[in-house]
């Protein structure tokens, strides 16, 4: 759910309650929903909602999250595996179905308490030391700072485009290129707060460059890096195309692929300059066995992609 927003009910939500509506407009729980209300965070027509208020046709509601408690995660059993460590940085490999940081509905047993019991510091205490995230299904690499002044300039590089972040995808279909670009804007979706979208009108410039490694019946392996990091932004890219990332269920196709449990997408490489004394850091990441195995079912075993 994103910080706040806006929605104009429409003639078939007239006579519905607004709770019922608010939670299906964020895709919340109608209790979250209610919460919401009950804190004063959500306007119909300018003023404060009521509990169970009947919405009417034309009337326009605003929302806005709940500010975040201002304490650190608390440790959690989410194991961590380091690629690379010292006093400044750590190098994590994400598995696929953890968290990175806490957000509405997932608020303990995400990547950030293990980190912050590993000592990571810097930036929001809910995020300590994450620079960068990735989606909840994506494995791969991160790196975290360990210092504040490493936060500090892990953010710096990474807005002057010093951080090289290369991933691996598997695409729906054969794509047509065997390399290109995709220079796209990627904002909030104007109806769906919880997806992507190209142009739209929040959008900020977005670049993706690809090189197809391999093409398999009705896929394609591609090896992408990104200039820039949008959320969800090769996600929606590929989709843009009409190359969904195989086992994408909000971007691509329903069902998944049989034998592929998640999405194919996986932060395999990544450069940085060192926070201490700028030396270049470079660190890989093998698919894992999941991935990998759903390539060898392709005939793809033989690839090493990154």
């Amino acid at each position: 759910m994103s910080e706040s927003g806006t929605f104009r009910a429409e003639a078939a939500d007239a006579g519905r309650r607004l709770d019922v509506a608010l939670a299906e407009r964020l895709r919340l729980s109608r209790a979250a929903a209610q919460r919401l209300i009950a804190a004063g965070l959500v306007l119909v027509e300018g003023s404060p909602a009521r509990k169970r208020q009947i919405l009417h046709a034309g009337e326009t509601v605003a929302w806005r999250a709940a500010p975040p408690a201002a304490q650190a995660p608390s440790p959690a059993a989410v194991p961590l595996s380091l690629v690379y460590e010292d006093d400044w940085v750590l190098v994590v490999d994400k598995p696929a179905g953890v968290v990175v940081h806490p957000a509405p509905g997932h608020e303990h047993g995400t990547l950030a308490d293990s980190l912050a019991a590993a000592g990571a510091r810097g930036g929001d205490a809910r995020r300590p030391g994450i620079v960068h995230r990735l989606d909840k299904d994506t494995s791969g690499l991160l790196v975290v700072a360990r210092r504040e002044d490493a936060y500090r300039r892990l953010v710096a590089a990474m807005k002057r485009r010093l951080v090289q972040r290369t991933y691996v995808a598997l695409l729906l279909g054969s794509l047509a290129q065997d390399e290109g670009t995709i220079d796209a804007p990627v904002g909030r979706h104007v109806r769906d707060r919880r997806r992507m979208a190209l142009h739209s009108p929040a959008g900020k410039r977005a670049v993706t460059h690809f090189e197809t490694l391999a093409r398999a019946g009705a896929f394609t392996l591609v090896r992408v890096r990104l200039e820039t990091g949008r959320t969800h932004q090769i996600r929606v890219h590929f989709a843009a195309l009409g190359h969904p990332v195989a086992g994408d269920l909000q971007y691509g196709r329903s069902p998944r692929p049989e034998g592929l449990g998640r999405q194919f997408l996986h932060a395999a490489r990544l450069t940085f300059p060192h926070p201490d004394d700028g030396h270049e850091v470079t660190c890989s990441s093998p698919l894992p066995d999941d991935l990998a195995e759903f390539l060898e079912s392709l005939g793809l075993a033989d690839r090493q992609p990154i």
